[in-house]
């Protein structure tokens, strides 16, 4: 059983995807930086918002005027850090095309190549011979 195991987990899709998963986590990281870092300050310095603070509260008990010392106090909405996520959503899915769109564009411009080999000029040494195959067969 631990042989099998081995083999699982050695294979290469297994670990292709393992890769892939920490990859996109730090990835994940790098985009949150993004928003929370260098776009949401801009938006924050254009209409004097800071998304992550908004909040709606669902008791008379909270009384805090920031997100994390509202989640202390009780139940609340984070609609501030809804719309900041959702951002992020937007920038992922937006490189994440980009990306798709390369490979994509990669991908065809490799299927063209065989192609465009086919339209290549023969050797001389082929067009004599072709040419004395020509010859020969006009005088038989």
């Amino acid at each position: 059983m631990l042989n099998e195991f081995r083999e699982f987990a050695v294979k290469g899709n297994v670990v292709d995807l393992a890769i892939g998963v920490i990859i996109g986590a730090a990835f994940g990281r790098i985009v949150e930086s993004l928003v929370g870092d260098m776009i949401m300050p801009i938006f924050g310095a254009i209409g004097g918002l800071d998304f992550s603070n908004y909040f709606l509260a669902l008791s008379s008990d909270v009384t805090a005027t920031n997100l994390a010392d509202a989640r202390k106090q009780g139940p609340v909405i984070a609609w501030g850090n809804f719309v900041t996520v959702a951002i992020n959503f937007a920038i992922v899915a937006g490189a994440l095309f980009f990306v798709v769109k390369g490979i994509n564009y990669l991908r065809r411009m490799a299927a063209q190549e065989p192609e465009a080999a086919k339209t290549v000029e023969p050797p001389r040494e082929e067009k004599l011979l072709e040419e004395i195959r020509d010859l020969l067969a006009k005088k038989i």
